[in-house]
């Protein structure tokens, strides 16, 4: 048995490793922002360059921490190790909830794209989104290797939309250059709407840190896991920056906001209504991908935290092929579950809720990773950069999501505690020492 999971076929490989980092980033949040940001115009642009580069910071972060310990380490063990295991839980746990409300809200956005060019998925939102939840957990009850081929195939697709608009944006500003962009404001940029834009903008940069989450799943995860975090954060910020500068800059505000597809209505726009056609298509692809890419990550999250016997050892339960069974599950019936108590929202309204709260709860792992990078003094200009950006981010998203996101950390001290005490007294003190 560990002979076959020490092979290299069983693993994923530095690009395999890449596209699971670029596809959990690229999924539904690029494509819908500009329709919430357009309002913000300049404004938007500013938070997009802090975000990125903040994001860059705790990728970088991330990669040295990484790099610096020897084998596969998950971000929750990163913080146990540093500041004890009710630490290493709150965080380890909060980011598993972050990554199962996140496949929810992507695949609400994968079902409004789909909605377009079958309507019928928009008369029953609920159903269809639960059709792409199980059926991307199926894909991922195949194998790693399964997932981890569907996810390079996906991403691939998933550019093709981004790389059409980034074309027409060039060629757009080189007939025209600096005419063809909204005029700068002449009151200058408002630091309470660049602080809100970047809190937006944050939504599309989560995904990062998915190698180092799926590390024991990677090949010479040493080196391949900070190499794919970095660089899959770097590739991912530049598209989005580019893209996204273009949709809000060079189309009526007015019309962005009011379109429900800004990516459709940038290609009619600038060439024509049959190529816009397609865009609706590869959205669809890109928050499918991004969702196979977290339904990987949240079955790994569990199991990794059962062996180091912080959650039941039912969670380290896996199939002959390796995969995590009743974590995957386990997280695809509690994302069902939100999908179905939220039924009665309109999907536009699920998706906005869905996004903040998921954001909210991912920046916790942020910032524990940013002071186990100060406490260790490692990368320490890039973690107090990074650590000034994540508290920055939670006041931007506002105190509702904010404070929530630190109810449901909260909420699973309870399992915590149970199976502390369900260990053997020998084990419980080895863990709390």
């Amino acid at each position: 048995m560990n002979k076959k999971t020490k092979k290299p076929g069983q693993k994923l490989g530095f690009f395999m490793s890449v596209a699971l980092v670029m596809g959990n980033m690229i999924g539904s949040g690029v494509f819908l922002l500009p329709q919430s940001l357009a309002p913000f115009g300049w404004n938007a642009i500013a938070g997009w360059v802090i975000t990125i580069a903040g994001a860059l910071c705790l990728a970088h972060v991330l990669a040295k921490l990484t790099a610096a310990h020897k084998g596969a380490i998950g971000p929750s063990e990163l913080v146990e190790r540093s500041f004890g295991p009710v630490a290493g839980f709150l965080i380890g746990f909060s980011f598993w909830v972050s990554v199962w409300t996140g496949c929810v809200t992507i695949a609400v956005g994968a079902t409004s794209y789909m909605s377009s060019f079958l309507p019928i998925l928009g008369e029953y939102p609920a159903l269809a989104a639960l059709g792409v939840i199980w059926t991307m957990t199926g894909v991922n009850l195949l194998g790693v290797r399964s997932a981890g081929s569907f996810q390079v195939v996906t991403t691939l697709l998933k550019l093709t939309p981004l790389i059409v608009v980034a074309v027409l944006i060039g060629m757009i500003f080189g007939r025209e250059g600096t005419a063809a962009l909204a005029p700068f404001p002449a009151e200058g940029l408002s630091l309470p709407s660049v602080n809100t834009a970047a809190a937006m903008t944050l939504w599309a940069m989560i995904g990062f840190e998915a190698a180092c989450a799926a590390s024991h799943k990677i090949d010479n995860p040493q080196r391949n896991v900070p190499r794919a975090t970095f660089y899959g954060a770097l590739l991912s910020g530049i598209i989005y920056l580019i893209v996204c500068s273009g949709i809000t800059l060079m189309l009526p505000a007015d019309k962005v906001a009011a379109s429900p597809a800004p990516f459709e209505l940038f290609v009619s726009t600038f060439w024509s209504p049959g190529p816009a056609s397609f865009v609706a298509a590869f959205a669809a692809i890109s928050a499918i991908g991004a969702v196979n890419g977290w339904t990987l990550v949240q079955g790994e999250l569990p199991l990794e935290m059962a062996k180091r016997q912080m959650m039941p050892v039912w969670f380290a339960r896996v199939t002959a092929n390796g995969v995590p069974i009743n974590g995957l599950l386990s997280a695809t019936v509690l994302g069902s579950l939100l999908v179905l108590a939220n039924s009665s929202q309109s999907m536009a309204g699920l998706f906005s809720f869905m996004a903040l709260l998921t954001t909210s709860v991912t920046l916790w792992l942020y910032l524990a990773c940013a002071a186990v990078a100060l406490k260790r003094k490692i990368a320490v200009p890039f973690a107090l950069l990074g650590l000034v950006f994540g508290v920055w981010s939670l006041w931007g998203a506002g105190l509702d999501a904010s404070g929530l996101s630190i109810v449901l950390m909260l909420a699973g001290l309870p399992l915590y505690w149970w199976t502390r005490r369900s260990l053997p007294k020998n084990d419980r003190s080895a863990n709390t020492s």
